[in-house]
């Protein structure tokens, strides 16, 4: 039992099947019903009325040499001439069971079988076609791809961009041939400006680009491209006859219908989908050899029919002679039988072979069709000869075979399917989308702020830039992560704001007049890649440049780091700062190009051993240098020619030793170094050289003592000895008056010295997490500039009372465990918890201090003998 939604889907697919039936197809289905009528009609009348008569023959009158020939007419004739009397009949004594036992004996002894089954055969062989004929629509390899294009023609012809397209492209055509239909009779062009170039012949070849082009822009486009655009001035023209100019309305300005958001998304699904089944049906041509298969068996069967139905056709006769070997049931040998049925029999036969014949016509043509015309390729030539989808590739294979079936149904069908195989198409719907979805209000919105304030626009995981994004004048800051054709146009001029762009695997292309803009205002650049060779030819004629971030591979497979063109970077003038993050084994020498102008260099190299330093020898002017994860194991000699270094970061590398660091007394202006997360055992007592030293950052290293000539450093101001394994901080340490930071933290200190609090008195920030510490001294409140204060982890009991008297630790600078701040007074903590002020006050009754009561003031006798 079939349901009837079975019964409704199945006659959907036969109907859209027909889209891929050609004209010759559609008549050979209608000779295959009519030959399949006339096999039933002929096998119905064999079942119905099919016998034949037979009567017996005496055997006096002839000897039969053959019982299989029939009796001639003579025989009849002349027993008829030779009777005097009238004719009465021949007394036979059988009765009717005799003959009807006789007559079913010579049915099947007498009749030939092409006489009995003649038509049950044609229909077995009408049945056969009738099923070659759309076999290669249940093909198991063929079916599913059918079935898929089908589907996609008819989405392509349902959906709303379908219309839009073609309606624009209609538009536009028959106004370009409006315009020369009125421009060309009546203007005369001198032969001077016939040979000039048109300065709008430029544009862009698709009408479906040109309509949004002219949308865009409130110049009106040339009507007549031959004439009108070779004519700049009046004087140029000589003119017969008033001429009354062709207006060309662009597009953009005419209201019309609007695509709504699923629209928009349905179509984008669109032509994602037609892009995967062309590369899926263009691999192989399945289709096109199953049916030509398909046509070569019908062809091949025709000629087999009619090979033995054609002489079979005249071995049908009327009379048969019998002889059934029933003598001793009948008393009779021979019978004369006549089959009813065969001349009509007969004539049907030949019709059917008529109607083969016209099938085999058919299929002949078929062949020859398919031979003839390469069905494996497909041109949309006659789209490009109408000025339509310019645009639209060339078809191979299984496509290009389907799309010619369905040529042969209607044309308009593969240019409905062209929209969507157009790259200009897409590209003005991708437009249209990111104008509606990402206009001016929009951008406004998402915008927003830095840490240094300045306005940051971030566009993640386009398609492609909206143009709404140039109309941004106030943008500072601009990033661009996954944009899959980021184009600069001109526009760009309008962000006369811009200053710093990033590019996040971004093939970002670039106009003249963008690049001028960008040469002129762009101050900071950061490109984010996988090979250098994805670095565009553009950034190196920024001139304007003055900070420029690489991350990426920046070096060869298998060479020294020249897979990128750092000799382009002579032409960045004004560059400043420049951070390479990448995997490096030397320092490029092409950056002494940049000598004149380089302050600071990064390189951070993720573990990848910098082998050859050479490079930094001719960076005489650089400033500051940072070399992390380079995996260095001594201080580069390279950098002691670096006369004007005033900061050097080395941190994450290998350091195991400092020996070197007497070679750097001669970077007198020398005042930060960083050596963190290396495995420093010592520092030498060579520290003591680096007078002008302000920052020291020996953090996470493998220190357990520290030399005296480090408190030599009278300008030191930040001091940071985390994460290594001191166990007591001399007392010089007061020698630091200067100290304003100071980080002693994950260590393994059991106490302070008082000197530290006797004499840095600048101390803003001390950290001393997570050491032994049993206690804090009594002389930590004489540090009233005090901000910072971290206690956690350490074997405090309590906190000393003094710290009431650090004013910078109000409003969360002192860092413990709750339980811990609960062992000062309730008056302290009260003091700690208020917001910080800018200065401290002076007396408890000024303005800025907050009034408390008599009782509160009442604080431990050491406490009030200091205040």
């Amino acid at each position: 039992m079939f349901t009837l939604s079975e019964l409704w889907s199945g006659g959907e697919r036969q109907g859209s099947y027909k889209l891929l039936k050609p004209w010759w197809e559609v008549f050979m289905d209608y000779l295959l019903v009519l030959m399949l009528m006339v096999s039933i009609l002929a096998g119905t009348l064999l079942l119905s009325r099919d016998g034949v008569v037979c009567v017996p023959i005496h055997s006096f009158s002839i000897n039969y040499t053959s019982p299989m020939d029939p009796m001639p007419d003579s025989v009849f004739t002349g027993a008829k001439q030779s009777s005097e009397s009238p004719a009465k009949g021949r007394r036979t004594n059988l009765d009717f069971q005799q003959y009807i036992y006789i007559s079913q004996v010579c049915y099947h002894e007498a009749l030939p079988w092409y006489s009995r089954f003649l038509p049950y055969v044609t229909l077995l062989h009408t049945l056969i076609l009738m099923a070659s004929g759309c076999f290669w629509f249940h093909f198991p390899l063929t079916s599913a791809r059918i079935e898929h294009f089908l589907s996609l023609l008819a989405k392509c012809c349902e959906s709303p961009w379908t219309t839009r397209a073609l309606s624009h492209t209609a538009k536009l055509d028959t106004r370009f041939s409006e315009a020369e239909q009125v421009v060309r009779p009546k203007v005369q062009v001198t032969s001077s400006y016939k040979t000039r170039k048109s300065s709008q012949d430029s544009g862009t070849d698709s009408p479906l680009l040109a309509g949004t082009d002219s949308a865009s822009t409130t110049t009106q486009p040339s009507p007549c491209p031959s004439t009108l655009s070779h004519c700049s001035t009046q004087s140029a023209l000589s003119v017969k006859e008033p001429v009354l100019p062709a207006q060309v309305v662009p597009d953009g300005s005419r209201p019309g219908a609007t695509l709504d958001r699923s629209d928009r998304e349905q179509a984008r699904a669109l032509f994602e989908r037609v892009r995967r089944f062309r590369a899926h049906c263009e691999s192989s041509d399945v289709i096109y050899k199953v049916y030509t298969a398909q046509a070569v068996f019908k062809v091949m069967k025709f000629i087999l029919i009619v090979s033995y139905t054609t002489p079979l056709l005249g071995s049908i006769s009327f009379s048969h002679v019998c002889q059934p070997r029933s003598h001793a049931l009948t008393g009779y040998s021979i019978f004369q039988c006549s089959h009813s049925l065969s001349s009509v029999l007969r004539k049907l036969m030949q019709a059917y072979v008529l109607l083969l014949f016209l099938f085999g016509l058919l299929g002949v043509y078929a062949l020859f069709w398919i031979f003839h015309k390469s069905l494996r390729q497909y041109s949309f030539q006659s789209l490009r000869e109408k000025g339509s989808m310019l645009d639209a590739p060339d078809l191979h294979n299984d496509l290009a075979f389907l799309l010619h079936m369905a040529d042969q149904y209607d044309p308009l069908l593969a240019q409905r399917l062209s929209v969507f195989l157009s790259p200009v198409s897409e590209t003005r719907l991708l437009e249209e989308s990111l104008e509606r979805r990402w206009g001016a209000e929009r951008l406004r919105s998402v915008t927003t702020c830095d840490q240094q304030g300045r306005s940051l626009l971030q566009l993640v995981a386009l398609p492609r830039l909206p143009p709404a994004l140039f109309t941004l004048s106030q943008l500072e800051v601009l990033k661009l992560e996954l944009i899959g054709d980021a184009k600069l146009t001109a526009q760009i001029s309008n962000m006369t704001a811009l200053r710093e762009m990033h590019l996040y695997h971004c093939s970002a292309s670039v106009e003249p007049g963008a690049l001028q803009h960008l040469q002129e205002h762009l101050e900071t650049l950061h490109l984010t890649f996988t090979q250098a060779t994805e670095i565009p030819v553009w950034v190196y004629s920024l001139r304007g440049l003055q900070e420029l971030h690489l991350t990426g591979r920046l070096s060869s497979e298998g060479g020294m780091g020249r897979g990128w063109a750092l000799g382009s970077l002579r032409q960045l003038r004004h560059l400043r700062i420049l951070v390479l993050r990448g995997t490096l084994q030397k320092v490029p020498g092409e950056l002494s190009e940049l000598a004149g102008s380089l302050l600071k260099l990064e390189i951070h190299n993720e573990g990848t051993r910098l082998l050859v330093l050479t490079g930094l020898r001719r960076l005489t002017g650089l400033a500051e240098v940072q070399l992390q994860g380079c995996q260095l194991e001594r201080l580069p000699s390279a950098l002691l020619t670096l006369t004007g270094l005033r900061s050097l970061d080395l941190q994450h590398n290998s350091l195991r030793t400092l020996e070197e660091l007497l070679g750097l007394q001669h970077l007198r202006r020398l005042s930060s170094l960083r050596l963190a997360c290396n495995h420093v055992l010592a520092l030498p007592a060579s520290v003591g050289v680096l007078r002008s030293l302000e920052l020291l950052d020996l953090a996470h290293n493998q220190l357990q003592n520290l030399p005296s000539a480090l408190f030599t450093l009278r300008r030191l101001r930040r001091l940071l000895l985390a994460g290594n394994l001191l166990e007591e901080l001399p007392a010089e340490v007061g020698a630091l008056m200067l100290l304003s930071e100071l980080d002693l933290s994950a260590n393994r200190l059991e106490c302070l010295p008082k000197e530290l609090f006797g004499s840095c008195v600048e101390l803003r920030c001390l950290n001393v997490a997570n050491n032994s510490l049993g206690t804090l001294p009594a002389g930590l409140g004489s540090l009233t500039q005090l901000s910072r204060l971290d206690v956690r982890g350490n074997s405090l009991e309590e906190l000393p009372v003094e710290l009431g008297c650090c004013f910078g630790l109000r409003g969360g600078g002192l860092l413990a465990e709750n339980w811990l701040m609960h062992t000062l007074p309730r008056q302290v903590r009260d003091i700690l918890q208020q917001p910080s002020s800018s200065e401290p006050p002076s007396r408890p009754n000024s303005d800025c201090f907050p009034n408390f009561s008599t009782a509160q003031w009442s604080f431990h006798s050491a406490l009030e003998s200091r205040i």
